[in-house]
């Protein structure tokens, strides 16, 4: 019995010096790194949350290669293959820092050509000083080529220009869920109709909430605070479902907006979101990342 008490109270004691060691340690580390912080990775995983752009950078050398398609059915027309009606937008960007990304694309349906810029201010911060929210200026400008599908005026290039400017704010508030809010101002060259303004104000709201594994759930609204007075609009809505792999990214959501150039559907979503034929819209995205500019390892 004396021995068995022995036995446990010398490994009480080890216990107790090992946890006073573990500590001593921990400050250790704090004095020697006192200003140490631990920037947030992955708020949202792919540079787009669903319609909209995302806090999101590449990292420098990273070339990300998209097809962003939408699938609809129209009212009394003969169904085709799967769908009547289908638009993609095929774009490239290149991230030439961590911080500054350049993008390009063109949209099928409404003959859109865009082009845009991001650019992250701040990067949250988990641990330490500095920023609890992420925050990433985007710019966007864009040209109309199909004047049968424009709210612009189609005389000379420069009535056909439309641009978008987003402040996007995010934070990632556990492992599994973030959100982010958009103010946009959009601005267009021209208006076919003088009843409809040109310049739009408009916020949006986007989360994301990872299920499990590669696999997170997504949801976006944007609500348009003057809207276009020609025709009658809706606020732009989705909801859908992320595959997030390391360099492979499948997006597959339901929306009520068929365009996706940020000026045509924040200010021209025509269909409210309901189950009537031809209003929801089935969307397709597909990212793929080449990384061609690769870290030399230091000899």
């Amino acid at each position: 019995m004396k021995t068995r008490i022995v036995h446990i109270t010398v490994w009480c004691f080890l216990g107790m010096s090992n946890l006073a060691w573990g500590q001593d340690l921990l400050k250790s580390l704090e004095n020697e790194f006192p200003d140490s912080t631990y920037h947030v990775q992955a708020t949202f995983k792919a540079t787009r949350i669903g319609l909209g752009h995302s806090v999101e950078t590449r990292k420098a050398g990273s070339l990300e290669i998209s097809a962003n398609s939408r699938f609809w059915n129209t009212p009394q027309r003969t169904q085709g293959f799967l769908a009547d009606r289908m638009s993609t937008r095929f774009g490239l960007s290149y991230a030439f820092s961590d911080k500054f990304t350049l993008g390009t694309g063109v949209t099928t349906f409404d003959g859109i050509f865009d082009g845009y810029a991001k650019y992250r201010i701040l990067q949250q911060v988990s641990h330490g000083k500095g920023s609890p929210v992420a925050l990433t200026l985007f710019q966007n400008a864009s040209v109309r080529t199909n004047p049968n599908r424009s709210i612009n005026q189609s005389g000379s290039f420069s009535d056909k220009l439309s641009f978008t400017t987003q402040l996007l704010v995010a934070r990632k508030f556990t492992r599994n869920f973030s959100l982010q809010v958009s103010p946009t101002f959009i601005h267009r060259n021209s208006s076919l109709l003088d009843a409809d303004p040109t310049n739009h104000f408009a916020v949006g709201f986007g989360g994301r909430y990872r299920i499990g594994g590669h696999i997170s759930v997504t949801s976006e609204y944007f609500y348009l605070a003057n809207p276009v007075e020609s025709v009658q609009t809706f606020d732009a809505f989705s909801i859908g479902l992320n595959w997030e792999l390391t360099d492979l990214i499948l997006q597959f959501n339901l929306s009520n907006a068929p365009n996706i150039a940020e000026d045509a559907f924040i200010t021209q979503t025509r269909n409210n979101f309901n189950t009537r034929d031809g209003n929801l819209f089935f969307g397709f995205n597909a990212t793929f990342v080449l990384h061609l500019r690769q870290n030399k390892l230091k000899k």
